[in-house]
């Protein structure tokens, strides 16, 4: 169902519209955490540790997906907001066919340079063969990826949270089922792991799409509707690549920090594989809460409606805050037992190192996460240089701080240090730019 975000009480719209998205994506890192979970238990800590290993290199795809699915929501949000629905669909269709070239062209380098990407990360040869056979299993399945992106950014875009949910849900569970299926049933291993993502990711692709295309049938246009334009295309890449090159030069700098932790050992690199997986799963959510956000200050842009937006940050604030809460508690006082999920007792080793890297993170979740409510409002205000330049600023102090930092304490927990300095500096940044964007909004 279609929701204008740009009436009713501004705490109550953005709630009932951002608990959904924060189901969903809760149950879209279900697909990671359970492909971690069965490598980790039915397969061996190897195998966890090539999964962990494969997702730094899965993040780059994802930053592309990620920012296709950025570019196309704010700006349908726009039009849908500005209720000019004709361009609203040409904006779709204009997402749907260039995210397909750049899909293709993905998938072109990503088979041919996997091994060598791995290889860069400093991969120890006892994981590389099921790292790179993971790997090319996930970039076959990227129109998958791609597209089923591209709808649930169209679905946020007319307001609509729960159809998204309720995709991943399914989709999710499945996976779940299909990874022991494969790998315990059938031992398949690694590639087991692989196919029942691809699997399950394909067909939440082609049912969401289905009834992404119906809704648009459905939405009134006079006159014939284009397929592509160049003004909405350059409309859409001026919100999606700066948020692609975001999330890829995280990725890439994931990669570098991957290669200094993998420097201390197989054990040390499991355990940061099942800790980085948790930490990445409050993240992300707190991540696909600021795009709701950017999706409600798009609309109420698009409809002139600009005091709404500053009620729907402090709406968003209040959301994230609240949930940072029971995330802090759970990784402080039981970490461990979350990690027992991808990691057996005898890895004492794994589970001190990654029981120690959710210590030292989780309380700053109330930073990084009023970082990424902020960022949200840039993102869908268009704001996208000062978005970039605090998003630049924390990648580039976290890399180089893990670096500083492990050759100073000469262990891994100097890599672990560097995160709360680089979301605290980032954070004051975000919060610094997002009051500049309302003066200039207000004037």
């Amino acid at each position: 169902m279609n929701r204008d975000l740009t009436t009713g009480e501004p705490r109550k719209v953005l709630w009932a519209f951002c608990l959904p998205m924060f189901g969903s994506i809760v149950f879209q890192q279900l697909y990671n955490l359970a492909d971690s979970l069965v490598a980790g238990k039915y397969i061996g800590e190897n195998a966890l540790a090539a999964v962990g290993n494969s997702y730094n290199i899965t993040l780059i795809f994802l930053a592309f997906a990620f920012g296709c699915n950025i570019g196309c929501s704010v700006v349908t949000a726009q039009l849908f907001g500005a209720k000019s629905y004709t361009a609203m669909k040409t904006a779709v269709y204009t997402s749907l066919i260039a995210s397909g070239v750049l899909c293709l062209g993905l998938m072109a380098a990503g088979l041919g340079f996997t091994l060598p990407l791995l290889r860069l990360m400093k991969t120890q040869p006892e994981i590389l063969a099921d790292s790179c056979l993971y790997l090319t299993i996930y970039i076959w399945g990227l129109p998958f990826l791609f597209y089923y992106n591209i709808a649930t950014g169209i679905f946020s875009a007319m307001g609509d949270s729960r159809t998204p949910f309720f995709f991943l849900a399914a989709s999710s569970t499945a996976n779940i089922l299909m990874d022991i299926a494969f790998v315990k049933w059938f031992a398949m291993g690694i590639a087991g792991v692989a196919w029942a993502t691809f699997l399950c990711q394909g067909i939440s692709c082609v049912l969401s799409l289905c009834l992404i295309l119906k809704r648009l049938s459905a939405i009134k246009t006079e006159g014939r509707v284009p397929v592509f334009s160049r003004h909405l295309l350059a409309k859409t890449a001026a919100v999606a690549v700066p948020s692609i090159l975001q999330q890829s030069f995280i990725s890439v700098g994931n990669m570098m920090i991957q290669g200094r932790v993998n420097s201390f050992g197989i054990s040390v690199a499991a355990g940061y594989s099942a800790a980085v997986k948790l930490n990445n799963l409050v993240i992300t959510s707190f991540t696909t809460i600021g795009n709701g956000i950017s999706n409600f200050s798009a609309q109420n842009l698009g409809a002139g409606r600009y005091p709404r937006i500053r009620q729907g940050t402090r709406a968003g604030l209040s959301l994230v805050w609240r949930l940072c809460v029971p995330f802090c508690l759970l990784y402080v006082l039981g970490g461990q037992y979350l990690l027992l999920l991808f990691l057996d007792r005898s890895s004492t080793l794994a589970l001190a190192t990654g029981q120690q890297f959710l210590r030292i993170l989780s309380p700053f979740y109330f930073v990084v996460s009023a970082k990424l409510v902020a960022d949200g409002v840039l993102r869908g205000t268009s704001a996208m240089s000062r978005f970039m330049a605090a998003t630049f600023t924390d990648l580039i102090l976290r890399v180089a701080l893990a670096f500083v930092f492990s050759d100073l304490t000469r262990s891994a927990t100097g890599i672990w240090s560097a995160w709360p300095v680089g979301w605290t500096v980032a954070t004051g940044l975000s919060a610094l730019f997002y009051r500049e964007q309302c003066r200039h909004l207000a004037a």
